[in-house]
């Protein structure tokens, strides 16, 4: 098994980043229980502890974030929340044969309101090949000039933002 650490920092903006462009929950996926705690205490600062007073606008980010340990666990809680069936998105820094434009899965994200999307985001060597393949969707890489090694939080950053954003 092979897994990364999480950052704080990571917590911290893909939450916002999530409360900046409306989406129902955000989950951290990992099977280390030392990161899931960190994780929970971060999260447990910030929406029931000291933090909650003292930055009212993090309380409403960090109050997406869920734990889970792995995909299958993550798609279980959304189904829990009472939200339809769930579909997939995956990313990557490589580009795959099936892989959509940014603006096909905006559309489908806008115009399919019935169904719940999960948009899948690596780290370290990004996701495998296997949840790639396993997912209803992949999306096109985010391409820049000659290098391709964003981090988890510019990626997710840019990716949200041609899906959700306005135009």
């Amino acid at each position: 098994m092979i897994a990364t650490a999480l950052t704080t920092i990571d917590i911290h903006d893909l939450a916002r980043l999530a409360r900046t462009y409306g989406v129902g929950g955000f989950y951290l996926v990992t099977p280390l229980k030392s990161q899931q705690e960190l994780a929970k205490r971060v999260v447990n600062h910030w929406v029931r502890g000291w933090g909650a007073e003292y930055n009212p606008t993090r309380k409403e980010a960090l109050s997406l974030v869920r734990v889970a340990d792995d995909l299958e666990g993550a798609v279980k809680g959304i189904e829990a929340e009472g939200r339809q069936a769930v579909k997939t998105i995956a990313t990557a820094a490589r580009r795959y044969a099936q892989a959509r434009s940014f603006m096909e899965i905006s559309d489908i994200l806008r115009r399919d309101r019935r169904e719940s999307y999960l948009i899948l985001f690596g780290t370290g060597w990004g996701l495998t090949r296997e949840t790639v393949s396993r997912s209803d969707y992949i999306l096109e890489p985010i391409e820049g000039r000659d290098y391709n090694h964003l981090s988890v939080r510019t990626a997710a950053a840019i990716i949200l933002d041609r899906l959700l954003g306005g135009k």
